[in-house]
């Protein structure tokens, strides 16, 4: 399973953020690179309030709770 993980920020408050993952079961590290930009381009879209911090596609640690 490959994670996209993401740190977004408050817009009004940005020492406010959070951690989100989005996950997918059916696609290469490479895939999830080359797919990123337009994935979160589209969740800043949706979410105004929040600025994009950060970003990272990696395989996800079954260990690791769910953001």
């Amino acid at each position: 399973m490959i994670e996209l993980m993401f740190v977004v920020c408050m817009s009004a408050s940005p020492q406010d953020c959070e951690k989100k993952s989005l996950y997918y079961n059916d696609i290469s590290h490479q895939a999830c690179m080359l797919g990123a930009a337009p994935t979160l381009a589209k969740w800043v879209g949706e979410h105004p309030q929040w600025q994009l911090q950060r970003w990272a596609c990696r395989a996800k640690d079954p260990s690791e709770k769910d953001a």
